[in-house]
């Protein structure tokens, strides 16, 4: 079994949204969650979906999935006080509904809705073949590393050498399992990110690469380039361009 567990439990700070949380922000009356989670509804290697929402929109979320015609989403849960506590919630019930030690997580961003087939399937295969699937994308400018105290900077790092961590990461069930509960039991509590957890415990991981319009959509500037993107896209299909 192949599940998408899809982290939608941030409030949305950062994007000044006086009303509602980014996650639930909507375009054209679908909601970025929605169009998040059908990429992976319409996938036809995904089997089963689990989503981690804040708890007072768990309901919402439910009407929207039932208004959309969303099939495949078997939970939808709380999250907790923080972003390492709230995988875990989901990864604990993905675990509890895996039937194999082949099923394969895909951990993915509520707020990351240009995931693409393309990509889905190059974090499934990976898994398969290496054990994992981290999404990446080149870096295309040069990154620097400055002094806490005085602001000056102490390194320049080779571009063509780094690149920046997206989503999804994937891995077998199993694996982040079993690692997150090591975590755990060794006090580590505010890792929030499962790419420096998995390699903090040993794992080698393997890049996938994406597309740079795999954007996580975190400020107000994040929503307009996913509007205009989006648009674009729209476009594309109905003119032919």
């Amino acid at each position: 079994m192949v599940t998408a567990m899809i982290f939608a439990g941030g409030t949305g700070q950062r994007m000044n949204s006086k009303t509602k949380p980014k996650q639930f922000l909507e375009l054209h009356g679908k909601s970025i969650l929605i169009y998040t989670i059908e990429n992976f509804e319409y996938h036809e290697e995904i089997d089963n979906i689990v989503v981690v929402c804040i708890d007072d929109w768990i309901n919402t979320l439910w009407e929207q999935i039932r208004r959309f015609n969303i099939t495949k989403v078997s939970s939808v849960i709380p999250g907790a006080n923080t972003g390492q506590g709230s995988i875990y919630n989901g990864i604990k019930v993905v675990h509890n509904q895996s039937k194999s030690e082949e099923d394969i997580v895909l951990i993915h961003d509520g707020v990351r809705p240009f995931v693409s087939e393309k990509l889905i399937s190059d974090n499934i295969r990976s898994v398969r073949k290496y054990g994992s699937g981290i999404t990446v994308v080149p870096a295309k400018e040069s990154i620097i590393r400055t002094d806490e105290d005085n602001n000056t900077i102490s390194e320049v790092y080779k571009r063509n050498t780094l690149s920046i961590a997206r989503a999804p990461q994937s891995f077998f069930v199993k694996d982040i399992w079993e690692v997150h509960n090591r975590a755990l039991a060794d006090g580590k509590e505010r890792i929030i990110d499962s790419v420096e957890l998995m390699q903090s415990y040993g794992y080698e991981l393997h890049t996938v690469e994406c597309l740079e319009e795999n954007i996580k959509i975190t400020t107000a500037y994040d929503y307009y380039i996913f509007k205009a993107i989006y648009e674009a896209k729209e476009g594309s299909q109905i003119y032919g361009i």
